[in-house]
């Protein structure tokens, strides 16, 4: 069985894929547990953010929504769909188009830690009682002191 993956990226301000980005987040929410937004922030802050998406045939499995300067709010990758490198792809999309890329991870997840120290984020600081829940979650920011590009140009080439 052959698999069509498109991307796409909605624009701050279009929610198209809102609902396929809430039901994937609630899905990894239930058997990961994290992601545990409400449904009036994650819908706001997905339509105020550039959300790049990556289907499987016309399925959305993994998307990523950043704003402006750079902070990613949300990074999903569908348990189905996980080892086939979409969380990298989407973050080395958004490092392409950010002088500065960061964002928060739970001070519990040791995968998405691992995941992020991978690519190449380094943890800034740790911030006490960060979620709603008194759930703890460190800052990580993307690069070195080779700059964004450098480190990004290392992550391609591994």
């Amino acid at each position: 069985m052959s698999i069509n993956v498109e991307t796409r990226v909605e624009p701050p301000g279009e929610a198209a894929y809102v609902l396929d980005a809430w039901n994937l987040k609630e899905r990894i929410r239930e058997e990961d547990g994290v992601l545990r937004q409400r449904r009036g922030f994650f819908t706001d802050a997905y339509r105020r953010s550039t959300a790049h998406l990556i289907f499987e045939n016309a399925d959305l499995v993994a998307f990523a929504c950043v704003r402006r300067d750079g902070y990613i709010l949300f990074l999903a990758v569908s348990p189905d769909a996980r080892g086939r490198g979409y969380a990298e792809e989407l973050v080395a999309e958004i490092a392409e188009e950010y002088r500065s890329v960061s964002c928060h991870a739970r001070a519990t997840n040791e995968n998405a830690l691992g995941f992020y120290e991978h690519l190449g984020f380094s943890i800034k600081r740790r911030i006490d009682n960060y979620y709603e829940d008194g759930g703890d979650a460190y800052y990580l920011k993307l690069g070195t002191d080779n700059g964004i590009r450098g480190t990004l140009s290392d992550l391609i080439g591994r």
